[in-house]
Order: C-alpha cells, then sequence, then structure tokens
C-alpha cells in the first residue's frame, strides 16, 4: 500500500488536473440523468396493477389521469375551458358531464344521479376528468399538467397522481440545491470547530465534492434515477464518507512526526495506512447501502447502487485528490493550523468502564419501550401527504373531497365483450360496497334509457376496446387508509367473480400494493443488512461473539431512533421504516468497529480488561464525536428546510441516529465489553497476549509455560 501512496504523492499534479477534468463529463451526465418523481413507477412489473397501467396505456392510448374541478363558472364558460384543455398537447380525452350526451344534445337528459356525481350547485363546481396519452410520470405528461394550469389561469384544480409528481418535480428542483449548499455550511463548521486548522474542512469538501460529482454524473448509465435518490445522494455521501478524509489527515499528522523533513514520505505512509483502514470501514457501509438492492420495491435498487457507487468513489477520492490537494497546498495548510479544542477523554471513559452496570441498567431499561415504539411507530403511504398543504394538487384534492365527497378515483378494466346485464349487475354491486360514491361505465349510462345512439362515438371508443373497457369508481375513503385498503378487496373479489381477468388499477390499488411489497421488503432488508454486516465483522475482528454484541448495540440505537416517533405522536413516510435502519446500521456500526480494533489491540499487549477497555474508550471518543456530528451536520438542516416530508423525514432520522448510535457506542458498548470480556476473548483470535516460553527444569524435563 505504500508503494501506491508513493505513485499518488509523485503524480499528485496529473491526478488533480485530471480530477478537473473529470468534472466536465460528469456534470454533463448530471444533466443529462433523467430524474423519476413516480414512486409507484418502482412497483414490480409482474403485479397486476402495474400489468394494468400497461394495458391502458397500449389499449387505449392512455397512459395517467387527473381529475378536475372548476368552481365558480358557467356552462357555457366551463365548456370553454375544457377545449382549451382538450387542445392541450397530450391530453388524450376529456371525459366531462356535457359532453357525455356530445354537443348537440342537452346535458338535461342526463338523470340526475349521474348529474351529482359532476356538478354541485351548492358550491357551483364542477367536476371532470383528463386521460394523458403518456404515464403518469412522463415529461410530456407532467408537461401537460403544467400547461393546462396555464391555459386556465389557475381556475382548474387538478388532482391525481400526475399532479402530485409534477408539484414534487417542481418543489424538489427548486430545493435541492439548498440541501447540498446547507449541508456543505454545517459540516464545515463542524470540521473547523473540531478539526486543528481552519483550512483543512475547504479541501475535504473539494475532494467529497468532486467524489459527489462524479457519482451523480455517472447516474446517466443507470437511464434514470428517482427523486429521493437524487436528493439525498450528495448529502448522504458526504455524511458516510466524511470519515475517510479525516482518517487521511490524521494519519498524515502522525506520518510527519516520524517523518518531518520528508512532507511527501509522510503522506505516502498516510495513503497506505488510510487505504487499509478505510477500505475495511466502507465495506460495511457499502453492504448497508447493497442490502437496500434487494427490495422488490425497486427504488431500494435505486437508492442502493448510487449509494453504494458513491462510497466507493469517495475511498478512490480520499487517497487520491485529497492527498494531491493536502500535499500542493501543505504550506498554507500549516499557517492555519491551531490547538484542537478536543479535550482529553480519559476521565470520562474511566468513570464508564468503573459505572458500567449504570449503563447496562440504563440499556435494559430503555431496550423494552424502544421496541415498542420500534413496533408501533405510524407509517403513512399516501403520497400526497409528504407534500406541503399550500401546493396546487394538494389544494385540488380538498376541493374534490370538499365539494364531491370523494377522496380519489380509480378504475376497473374489464372483459369488453361482457354483457351490458352482466356489466350492470357486477356495477351494482362494486356500488353497494361501503365507501362507493359511484360506479360507472359505458353500459351503466346504456340502462339509465340513454340510447348509444346519441353517444358521442369517441366517448365508446374512449372507453370501450377490442379486449378491455374501463369502468370508474370514485371512494370516499382516503389513499392508503385501511377503509379504502379493504374496499378494494372487496371490489377486486367482485369484478373478479364476474370477469377471472379483469384488472382494478389506479392509485389507491397500487398504493395498497405498495403498503404489501413494502412490508415484506422491510423484513427482507433489515435480515440481508444484518447477516451482512454480521459476516463482515466476523471476518475484520476474527470473532463470533463480538458480530452479536457490536450489531445488537447498534440495533439497539435504531430501535431507539425509530420508537420516538411514537412517542411524539408522529407519522413517518413508509420508504424511512425500510431503508433508515439500514443506513444507520452499515453508516455507524463503523464507530463500533473503531473502538473495538482499539479494544482488541490493548487486549493482546496483555493489558486487563478495564485497562483495555478504558484505553480503547478514550482513544475512540475524539473520532467517534467528529464523525457522528459530521454526519449529523450533513443531514439534520436537511431534514429542517425539506419541504418533502420524504426528503425532510429521512434526513431526520438519519441526523438523530447518527447522534443515538454516538452515544450508545460510547456509553453501551463499553459496558457490554466489561460484561462479555470473557467470552469474547475465548471465541475470537487475536484477543490473547502471543504466548512466551520461559523454561522450566524439573527433572530431565524441560518444559514451556505460558507466562
Amino acid at each position: 500500500m505504500k508503494k501506491f501512496g508513493r505513485v499518488v504523492v509523485k503524480l499528485r499534479i496529473p491526478i488533480l488536473i485530471l480530477s478537473l477534468l473529470l468534472l466536465i463529463p460528469s456534470a454533463i451526465g448530471y444533466v443529462k440523468t433523467r430524474v423519476n418523481y413516480d414512486i409507484l413507477y418502482y412497483l414490480p412489473d409482474e403485479i397486476e396493477t402495474m400489468q394494468g397501467q400497461d394495458i391502458l396505456l397500449e389499449d387505449f392510448g392512455k397512459g395517467a389521469y387527473a381529475m378536475v374541478v372548476v368552481q365558480d363558472m358557467d356552462v357555457k364558460s366551463t365548456s370553454k375551458l375544457i377545449q382549451k384543455v382538450e387542445d392541450v398537447d397530450h391530453v388524450a380525452k376529456v371525459i366531462s358531464y356535457t359532453g357525455i350526451v356530445g354537443e348537440d344534445v342537452p346535458s338535461e337528459i342526463l338523470p340526475d344521479k349521474f348529474r351529482k356525481y359532476f356538478e354541485n350547485d351548492d358550491s357551483n363546481s364542477t367536476l371532470f376528468a383528463i386521460f394523458f396519452d403518456d404515464t403518469t410520470s412522463s415529461d410530456e405528461t407532467m408537461n401537460a399538467i403544467l400547461k393546462i394550469r396555464e391555459v386556465t389561469e389557475g381556475q382548474a384544480f387538478i388532482s391525481g397522481m400526475s399532479a402530485v409528481v409534477t408539484d414534487t418535480k417542481v418543489l424538489s428542483e427548486k430545493e435541492t440545491p439548498v440541501y447540498v449548499l446547507i449541508a456543505v455550511i454545517l459540516v464545515c463548521i463542524v470540521l473547523a470547530i473540531f478539526m486543528d486548522s481552519i483550512l483543512v474542512p475547504v479541501f475535504f469538501m473539494l475532494s467529497i465534492g468532486m467524489a459527489i460529482v462524479y457519482n451523480l454524473g455517472s447516474n446517466i448509465f443507470l437511464g434514470e434515477v428517482s427523486y429521493i435518490t437524487k436528493a439525498l445522494a450528495a448529502v448522504l455521501q458526504l455524511g458516510v464518507t466524511l470519515d475517510y478524509s479525516i482518517f487521511l489527515w490524521h494519519s498524515y499528522k502522525e506520518a510527519k512526526e516520524e517523518y518531518p523533513s520528508d512532507h511527501k514520505e509522510a503522506m505516502a505512509q498516510a495513503i497506505g495506512n488510510t487505504l487499509i483502514s478505510v477500505v475495511g470501514s466502507s465495506i460495511t457501509t457499502v453492504a448497508g447501502f447493497i442490502a437496500l438492492c434487494f427490495m422488490s420495491f425497486t427504488l431500494g435498487l435505486d437508492l442502493g447502487v448510487v449509494m453504494a457507487k458513491g462510497v466507493v468513489l469517495g475511498v478512490i477520492g480520499c487517497v487520491t485528490i485529497l492527498p494531491s490537494m493536502i500535499l500542493t497546498f501543505d504550506r498554507a495548510l500549516e499557517k492555519t493550523m491551531h490547538k484542537e479544542i478536543m479535550p482529553n477523554f480519559g476521565k470520562l471513559a474511566d468513570f464508564i468502564v468503573k459505572h458500567s452496570w449504570i449503563f447496562l441498567l440504563v440499556f435494559l431499561i430503555m431496550l423494552f419501550p424502544a421496541l415498542y415504539g420500534y413496533n408501533n411507530t405510524k407509517v403513512y403511504y399516501n403520497l400526497s401527504e409528504t407534500l406541503p398543504e399550500d401546493l396546487d394538487c394538494t389544494q385540488a384534492n380538498k376541493k374534490i373531497e370538499e365539494n364531491f365527497d370523494m377522496n380519489s378515483i380509480y378504475m376497473i378494466l374489464a372483459d369488453s365483450h361482457m354483457s351490458t346485464d352482466t356489466a350492470n349487475e357486477m356495477m351494482d354491486k362494486v356500488k353497494e360496497v361501503d365507501g362507493i360514491e359511484f360506479a360507472l361505465g359505458l353500459d351503466t349510462f346504456l340502462k339509465s334509457g340513454i340510447p348509444e345512439e346519441i353517444l358521442p362515438s369517441s366517448l365508446v371508443s374512449e372507453l370501450k376496446g377490442s379486449d378491455y373497457q374501463i369502468m370508474m369508481v370514485a371512494t370516499n375513503y382516503k389513499i392508503a387508509s385501511d377503509e379504502v385498503n379493504a374496499q378494494i378487496d372487496k371490489v377486486n373479489d367482485i369484478v373478479k367473480s364476474y370477469d377471472a381477468k379483469a384488472m382494478v388499477i389506479g392509485e389507491a390499488p397500487c398504493t395498497k400494493d405498495l403498503i404489501t411489497i413494502t412490508d415484506k421488503d422491510f423484513k427482507i432488508v433489515s435480515i440481508v443488512s444484518i447477516a451482512a454486516i454480521f459476516v463482515i465483522i466476523f471476518f475484520v475482528l476474527k470473532s463470533v461473539s463480538l458480530p452479536i454484541i457490536l450489531v445488537a448495540a447498534i440495533e439497539f440505537a435504531i430501535f431507539v431512533n425509530m420508537g420516538i416517533p411514537y412517542y411524539t405522536g408522529t407519522e413517518i413516510p413508509f420508504i424511512a421504516s425500510v431503508v433508515i435502519g439500514t443506513i444507520q446500521l452499515g453508516a455507524t456500526v463503523d464507530y463500533a468497529i473503531l473502538m473495538t480494533t482499539r479494544y482488541k489491540r490493548e487486549r493482546s499487549q496483555g493489558f486487563t480488561k478495564k485497562e483495555s477497555i478504558t484505553t480503547a474508550l478514550a482513544t475512540s471518543i475524539p473520532s467517534i464525536i467528529v464523525s457522528a456530528l459530521g454526519f449529523f451536520a450533513a443531514t439534520f438542516g436537511v431534514g429542517m428546510i425539506a419541504s418533502v416530508d420524504m426528503i425532510g423525514s429521512l434526513c431526520t432520522l438519519m441526523a438523530r441516529g447518527a447522534i443515538i448510535s454516538m452515544f450508545v457506542v460510547i456509553f453501551i458498548l463499553p459496558s457490554l465489553f466489561v460484561v462479555f470480556d470473557k467470552i469474547i476473548i475465548h471465541t475470537s483470535l487475536g484477543f490473547l497476549p502471543k504466548k512466551k516460553s520461559a523454561p522450566i527444569i524439573d527433572g530431565n524435563h524441560t518444559a514451556d509455560v505460558v507466562s
């Protein structure tokens, strides 16, 4: 490794030039990488709701739909507004009350029971549906949503998943650069306080920043990334790879004491030492992110691949770009050196070890309420709830609920050859299900006495294809609620009893699938991440017992972190419950490994149990504090300012998790070492001192004994 360090030192100027040149294609790749703002897109392709979406697009040319509310407009003005909407590119069809019977037939011909579904005289509101010719989150659909808002001059309130996706995009694009800026500022403040140079945080940020740009730019090879990945990738990469830069700096300072007149050789030594330590440390973090790739909800794959790639690039940048910068500006760095403010933690370490029973008692007392809170924290799946209440899509949802007593509309795809009587019998049963406001299909209008001849031919062709017909169901229940999920199950049972190939599709059914799938994913990801990190610790520390102790300590920190929302009455977004545990485990178990490695070294040199643990704790606390505060700084600010709760909650949980893990490793882990020391040294390699031979003469025999 030292040879590699000498090569880096020798080629430091070419490395810096190359690193700057690589920013150009990386920046282009970043700009060219498409961002997907539709969370439901990441559901597995093989589930029925996703297959139904494909049928809707392929057979009917409709990939997305939205409900629109218009207020305080007369029939003539509403018709003009609808015409404007129909003229917008990528609007496939508008279905309205006045358009059902065509322009030449008075709308009064429709029975009153249909009219109330589309018009509310009390609030002077009109409801109509828009179908788009592309998918929910396509650029064309999102641009169409924005264009409709523009041409209707804010008079049309558009609800539905496409509107949610569009508003999410606008908000995320505006805020994401601010996330990075806030993270960088707060991390620089932490480093400026706890490091021994005012200038060194600048070089840390520059080298890590380059690695982040490379990572984001290389996403172009993935085709696209989710907006959550885009928003979190930079701050997460900054938080989890900051340790590597700190370790290099400390190694370089130590090496300079050994080579005071040859800083190049000192840096070569530091690079070698850092590479050995950082590779071992980064493996656990990478394993945590790779575990996300085992989710069937492929947002985990999206985030896992990008972040695992980011950690690897962070390691490469730490041992190439950062040392090149430090050597190039070595004189400037030395001029900005100051005394570190971090105190000596020997007394604190001694107190913790001597009073380990107190912290074990705290651990046992907190364990059960932490587990209870962890298992009972409420999670929400309604994606519109992750957005601020003043957004257009949120206001539109309220308008529909207030004026038409419905929360959302989903669809049934049924056999187009189904007889009128059978179709109506099926829809009558659907209408009887609790919470259904209306259930309408083409045959429903024919049943009411409206001759098919007077219905516009375009309407008939839009709703009935060669294989399937579209039926619409309006529900009073909120998306992702237990009530709507039970309702969808009943509707699905009804339609399947009439047509085995029928499908219930739309935002509410997709969200129901999301709940089922992510619940399974949560268990799978937890098992995979724990197992992977367990194996890594087993090989790194060569121990059977230590992986159990270390993982148990960090899992306890996760239980506390995820249990807090239960006691504060806070609901968290579903994705947080799936990924936070894995990220916290992968990113903060390094704190525990750092202390354990030193404990092992001290024990192998013959020191007593308490001496070894005290030394390991005292020497590790400064690194653990700086590392945890760096991770906290990178995520806390984003959690405070993010308007999208999906991002804000994730960052808040990560920030809090870093601090909780820090306290657990400093106070609980040493206490566990005190209790289980005998088990550890007898189930681990390298903890006992090496055997020393001493001759003892006993009669005619000479024997070796262990000192």
